[in-house]
């Protein structure tokens, strides 16, 4: 290992007390609306920035996230790769869940345990930690992780995993978080009620320290858009994400509001899948042949459907400049993004002629699905996509259905494609490709989210063998080689990176976030 591989990241703990200092005393409350449907309080069930946001309130990492990216700490005061394949971290000292029983690094263990099979998961953490061989308690505060190979990334990926508690997870399923008899944390806020699609409750916590700003926290599902910009307007609701873009001008202008903004780690794409289920809505020719194999997984006809789609267009008349077009996984400038990657040019002639070529001068139809309720404009946007792709004689029918029939659809191969979005919380493309691309293998927590059951031995070898290496310098181009061969064969086709948009009541600020989270530590007073 380098020097610079085995130094410890010996952080603070202060920093992390002095990110989230209470304000005035007096009991405060905030209601926040949601764009996301909420699935799940079990912080371990679905990978997903609303479940994730939430669990973030009730729940602590080992290691925290800025708003710009960087690695803090949480409930780990320092971790530090002693070698290759071990990491040894320090737990902070005095730490207790909301029952009030203390921390311990059996609570550590327990977590990075059972994340690896929650029953009935659509996808969970699994491929974060897929390295892990063993965790072990080696004190009451301190852990011992042991890998099976170099992780380089293991405390970005621990930035993204919520621990439980032991003593109330140990014989707890999903359901019982999402009562509230397991959802015990070391959070700053205990879960008082959570009703599946309309609302999440929170108290303050008497026993986390720093204590929470705010005394409760409501977050309400509103899926309307126009309806979440209204109920911030009217001074309803304190803060909302994601406010109807057809409104941004009169927003800025309007004093009742103040807006904040920030350009994105969360990219859109239509995934092509590649194999499809025995119930699965097949692709068929125009009078309702089926066509098997898939056109889809045909290089060439997801490479015409690519350049059917104008993404310009896209950004600038549905999106009205709240994305940003591309044509690869991460914004410019992000470590492993590549410099070189214009938009794809809209060539919808060009399209037409690689589609026959391919075999297909007809074209054909198929389905995509897209949730409803957890991405604004999802649905209009591949109605858009829809209307391009039907100039080149692909005809499509648009599912846009609950976030929950979605993910069933999809992770199922229920439908040809369907139109997702994922972010990128490690500021790299390792974890996304790990989990979005590389071959479903649940027996190595690889490809945990490969819905499309995308699969290429090449591909898989360079992602896993950048995981593994140590050198950043090295990583990246590593990661840059991975990421153009998953461009060139159209693994997904990559549309656009959204701008994160918060709209807060007058009075009020909220601190944007890269990760798109909406956490009730970044609303604070002083606003116009």
């Amino acid at each position: 290992m380098t020097k610079k591989h085995t130094t410890p990241h010996r952080l603070a703990a202060g920093l992390f007390i002095s990110c989230a200092v209470a304000t005035a005393a007096g009991a405060q409350n905030l209601t926040i609306g949601l764009a996301g449907a909420v699935t799940s309080i079990d912080p371990h069930y679905y990978n997903a920035t609303p479940n994730n946001q939430i669990a973030y309130h009730i729940f602590d990492p080992l290691i925290r996230r800025t708003a710009d990216g960087r690695l803090l700490p949480a409930l780990a005061t320092e971790w530090h790769a002693t070698d290759d394949t071990h990491w040894d971290i320090r737990l902070r000292d005095g730490v207790t869940w909301h029952d009030g029983k203390p921390l311990t690094a059996e609570d550590v263990a327990f977590s990075l345990t059972r994340l690896r099979n929650i029953p009935g998961a659509p996808g969970g953490f699994a491929s974060l930690v897929n390295s892990l061989s063993s965790v072990e308690a080696t004190g009451p505060l301190s852990v011992r992780i042991t890998t099976a190979r170099p992780a380089p990334t293991l405390p970005a990926a621990l930035s993204a995993i919520m621990i439980v508690s032991r003593h109330a997870g140990q014989d707890a399923r999903t359901e019982d978080y999402n009562s509230g008899r397991a959802a015990i944390g070391t959070g700053q806020y205990r879960l008082t009620r959570y009703v599946s699609g309309e609302r999440v409750e929170l108290v303050r916590s008497d026993t986390a320290r720093p204590a929470a700003r705010w005394q409760q926290v409501t977050f309400r599902q509103i899926p309307s858009i126009a309806t979440r910009t209204a109920t911030v307007l009217a001074g309803d609701i304190d803060l909302i994400e994601a406010p109807a873009i057809t409104d941004l001008a009169r927003l800025r202008s309007d004093n009742r509001v103040t807006l904040s903004s920030t350009l994105s780690d969360r990219v859109a794409y239509v995934m092509p899948m590649q194999q499809l289920g025995a119930d699965a809505e097949p692709v068929t020719t125009h009078d309702g042949r089926r066509i098997d194999p898939s056109p889809l997984t045909n290089r060439d006809v997801r490479r015409a459907l690519s350049m059917a789609i104008n993404r310009r267009g896209i950004a600038e008349r549905i999106m009205q400049g709240t994305v940003e077009p591309t044509g690869q996984l991460l914004p410019a400038g992000y470590f492993s993004a590549l410099p070189d990657v214009p938009v794809p040019d809209y060539d919808p002639e060009g399209a037409k002629r690689l589609l026959a070529a391919a075999g297909y001068p007809d074209g054909f139809r198929l389905t995509v699905a897209a949730a409803n309720d957890r991405v604004p404009y999802n649905v209009e946007v591949v109605q858009a996509i829809a209307q391009m792709w039907a100039r080149i004689g692909v005809a499509v029918n648009v599912n846009g259905v609950p976030t929950s029939v979605y993910v069933t659809l999809a992770s199922n191969q229920r439908v040809p494609a369907y139109f997702g979005s994922w972010g990128n919380p490690s500021l790299e493309s390792s974890q996304m490709m790990m989990s979005l691309l590389v071959t479903h293998r649940p027996e190595a927590s690889t490809g945990t989210y490969n819905w499309a059951r995308y699969s290429r031995p090449e591909f898989d070898r360079l992602v896993i063998d950048a995981t593994q290496t140590l050198d950043d310098t090295r990583r990246e181009a590593i990661l840059r080689d991975a990421t153009r061969f998953v461009l060139d064969d159209l693994g997904l086709i990559p549309v656009y990176h959204f701008v994160n948009l918060w709209a807060a009541r007058r009075g009020l600020r909220y601190e944007p976030r890269a990760d798109g989270m909406t956490l009730a530590e970044g609303v604070q007073a002083g606003a116009r």
